[in-house]
């Protein structure tokens, strides 16, 4: 009922349905209060409105959004509440009094002077705004100021439109108090407050505090890529939802060799970006990724299909490989969109044969197995529980595109999966961790999702307070508190570390003060694994857990996890590298034999159906190696889908660069020769490297 009643609101937590539903109450309350009239009625009706809306707009509830959409945003619900207040004096009989024209005045003035105002703020914004941003790269020579102070910029229209509140205090208190100089007081604070907010904001539109024009800003960054000389790109584009499917690749680009470089298309991307060393631009428009001089450039990777690639793929002097975000079984892994680039790079084996089985074009010459330099990171099995109660993950993937049953076992399998787990004859320890995309399209996936959050939850609490634990918790309670503060100062100084801008700066400044320092990535990099180490400390061995976010990683969960539940997906083809047992959904119910005949990740797996019977299979693997009968198919399955151990998956990832950089290299000399020779094609036209220059129409940069 209370889930139904959050999705049909649109808000994201039992808190906001509250705070929506005394927001909805309290506007019809207040106008009930105007009519009655009743002063105290009103005064806590305009209180509750005040604090809803406020709880609202600051967890940036989706509902503001829709009110917004129905022309009910937060100006003509200040505007309500004003009216309503006004009303109020006249049904009160004092609408031939002095304080009730004061008081229709002194909203005039506030509402008039909202448009220089909001005028003032947006065009502070316009003056510095870039047509890039950065992370790591030098643009001193553009002598960017400092960003106006936080407090000015942030939400200042709803600053703005709370400066009433002196003023609505001051009234009530008047009319209750029969004494109008409150009132007059609290509409003078009001109107002198908002005419100096304006005015505050003049000082910033001065020119030494704006950033340079979008050409000059072009031109340096052209300078820089000109210094730096990129060789090797990652180029991404999508949903700030997806920033996982370029964060993956951030250590295998700072590994790479030669001068990386990492472009994403969309400003709130950068922001999810994690800590890195390379240079990344965001370039949100076509236009200047296409006059962005890249002429060095060889090698350009993209872990996702998707339209801004035509942007980047345009540009033949560079050879153009889809390394995705991901190797699986999905349909993703064989799209056959993958024919525009020059190379599809996958783990295995495997990769290669999906490509050919579902013969969507993709030619197996230009098919090269990398390996998953990613997985570095994942510790093989020991063969045995790396706690006395062994830990199964659960980690679904999300809903995906359509309804297909076979996407994810949320809707189907999910809870009972977590049932059968969470009632184990023997113990074992459940960590539940959701694919980040879970339930933005589904309601069902999110319902589903939100059940089971709730079950693991509930079983957690449970057994916190069941006799066989709590001698166990008594003897872990100093080194579990102690974790707990470190885990603190450890998110203090990562906080402290995670770049040079000062809190509250804008893109501008952020861009001219976020340098690359390897010295602190190095130290950024030792925080986060002792932060995750204290993680794992801070609760006993024995508690289950939903883990949700970025931290800790999925990588992390593996190395904490004894085996896994899970569905088709890359996270299956990652999780054989610590040769683990595992279990896979069949939630299609295709069938055990078809369903591994489809999907190779699951051929050493412990298939389930929708009930989740076969749990118990999965479950004596994990506590006692003799039982586990695929462990010999799980390791030639390793390598059929990751690759040999040997070269290391960095080496063979490496060596796929210099292969690719050397042919397009070759290429660009063949056309330099014909360009030289008498009839030979134009430059531009062959090899799409000259740059239109920033003042250039649209219309003549794509000509």
């Amino acid at each position: 009922m209370i889930s139904t009643a959050i999705r049909l609101a649109r808000v994201g937590s039992v808190s906001e349905l509250v705070a929506a539903a005394l927001l909805g109450l309290g506007f019809p309350c207040l106008m009930l209060a105007a009519l009655i009239p009743n002063l105290w009625f009103f005064a806590v009706a305009a209180v509750v409105t005040y604090a809803a809306d406020r709880y609202l707009s600051r967890r940036g509830s989706y509902l503001l959004n829709r009110l917004a959409k129905v022309r009910a945003g937060l100006p003509m619900r200040f505007l309500l509440r004003q009216l309503m207040l006004i009303l109020l004096l006249a049904r009160m009989d004092q609408a031939e009094d002095p304080l009730f024209y004061a008081t229709v005045a002194c909203f005039l003035i506030l509402f008039a002077v909202q448009a220089p105002h909001g005028a003032l703020a947006t065009l502070i914004r316009l003056r510095r705004s870039m047509p890039i941003a950065t992370r790591n790269i030098d643009l001193t020579p553009l002598g960017i100021p400092d960003s106006p102070p936080y407090l000015l910029m942030n939400r200042s229209s709803e600053k703005m439109l709370h400066l009433d509140i002196p003023a609505v205090f001051g009234i009530l208190v008047a009319v209750a108090a029969g004494v109008d100089l409150i009132g007059y007081l609290g509409m003078g604070v009001t109107v002198v407050l908002a005419a100096l907010y304006t005015l505050a904001l003049v000082p910033h539109l001065r020119k030494c505090r704006i950033v340079p024009p979008a050409p000059v800003v072009l031109r340096a960054l052209d300078d820089w890529l000109r210094d730096y000389q990129p060789t090797t790109m990652l180029y991404f584009s999508g949903a700030k939802e997806a920033a996982y499917q370029v964060n993956m690749w951030l250590d295998t680009m700072a590994k790479v060799e030669g001068r990386p470089l990492i472009v994403v298309r969309e400003a709130n991307l950068i922001a999810q970006l994690h800590s890195t060393a390379v240079p990344v631009i965001c370039v949100p428009g076509s236009v200047h990724v296409m006059q962005m001089d890249l002429s060095s450039v060889r090698v350009a990777l993209y872990p996702a299909n998707v339209g801004k690639n035509i942007h980047l793929l345009r540009m033949p002097h560079m050879k153009h490989v889809f390394i995705g975000h991901g190797d699986s079984d999905k349909i993703a892994s064989i799209n056959p969109f993958s024919k525009v680039y020059d190379e599809v790079w996958t783990a295995g084996c495997a990769g290669r044969d999906r490509y050919a089985l579902a013969d969507v074009g993709i030619r197996d010459e230009d098919i090269v197995e990398v390996g998953r330099p990613q997985l570095a990171p994942i510790k093989p099995w020991t063969g045995e529980p790396k706690n006395p109660v062994p830990t199964v993950l659960y980690a679904p993937t999300w809903e995906g595109w359509d309804d297909n049953p076979g996407n994810t076992s949320l809707i189907l399998a999910g809870e009972n999966i977590v049932r059968r787990l969470l009632n184990a004859e023997t113990p074992v320890r459940v960590l539940y961790k959701p694919h980040p995309f879970t339930g933005t399209r589904s309601a069902k996936a999110k319902a589903a999702h939100l059940r089971i959050k709730s079950m693991v939850e509930k079983a957690a609490l449970e057994r916190a307070v069941d006799p066989r634990w709590q001698a166990q918790a008594a003897q872990l309670q100093a080194d579990q508190a102690a974790a707990r503060a470190e885990l603190v100062r450890i998110e203090a100084e990562l906080g402290e570390m995670s770049g040079r801008a000062r809190p509250g700066s804008d893109e501008a400044e952020t861009s001219r003060d976020t340098l690359a320092d390897p010295v602190r990535e190095a130290e950024v990099a030792e925080l986060r694994d002792a932060w995750n180490a204290a993680y794992w400390r801070s609760f006993g061995w024995w508690e289950h857990r939903v883990i949700t976010g970025n931290e800790p990683r999925l990588y992390d969960c593996f190395n904490e996890s004894d085996g896994m539940v899970s569905d088709i997906s890359s996270v299956v083809s990652d999780f054989i590298a610590s040769g683990k047992p595992y279990a896979v959904t069949d939630s299609a119910q295709v069938g055990a034999e078809e369903f591994k005949r489809q999907n190779t990740a699951v051929r050493a797996a412990v298939i389930l159906s929708n009930s989740a019977e076969e749990t118990d299979e999965l479950l004596a693997a994990v506590f006692d190696a003799g039982a586990d009968r695929p462990a010999a198919a799980r390791r030639e399955l390793k390598a059929y889908l990751l690759g040999p151990d040997e070269p290391t998956s960095i080496e063979r990832f490496n060596a796929a660069v210099r292969s690719l950089a050397d042919r397009a290299e070759a290429r660009n000399r063949r056309l330099d020769q014909r360009q030289s020779e008498p009839g030979g094609i134009p430059a531009q036209r062959s090899r799409g490297t000259s740059r239109p220059s920033a003042g250039r129409s649209k219309t003549e940069a794509e000509a």
